[in-house]
């Protein structure tokens, strides 16, 4: 069987990803990690029990909660975004570091700018009251 990945490994390698940032913004014993000025994953312990909160899918968080009885819904997270995996040795280790780069890569995604428009293309369109014509005023009024 192989060795379980523990609370030290997960900060590891969740710290070895590029631009992440290290913050303690829940107190000294629970260190989050962001990046693009997200958190990606949170890192600390439950009930003196090691566990890692991670982003993910909707659809790869539940069927990972259906597949491993240590992957629960994200403690004190949304629950839909969010997983919360006791570090008890059941979880294999190379998933776990899977699961991190994921947790990442989502964060990284949804923080690539959008295609914006240049200023210049934002300044020559009309505003919405531009497109409404007034009716010409009668000559009576």
């Amino acid at each position: 069987m192989a060795r379980r990945m523990t609370l030290a490994a997960v900060e590891k390698h969740c710290a070895a990803k590029p631009e992440s940032l290290l913050t303690t913004p829940f107190g000294p014993h629970v260190h989050v990690y962001k990046t693009a000025g997200k958190m990606f994953a949170l890192c600390g312990h439950l009930d003196e029990i090691e566990t890692v909160s991670l982003k993910c899918e909707p659809e790869r968080s539940a069927m990972l909660r259906l597949t491993f009885p240590a992957i629960t819904a994200g403690y004190h997270l949304n629950k839909d975004h969010w997983n919360t995996i006791t570090l008890d040795g059941t979880v294999p280790a190379e998933l776990i570091k899977q699961l991190i780069d994921h947790a990442y890569d989502v964060i990284r995604a949804s923080a690539k700018p959008r295609r914006a428009t240049s200023t210049a293309a934002r300044r020559r369109r009309p505003s919405p009251r531009a497109d409404r014509r007034r009716a010409p005023r009668s000559a009576s009024s």
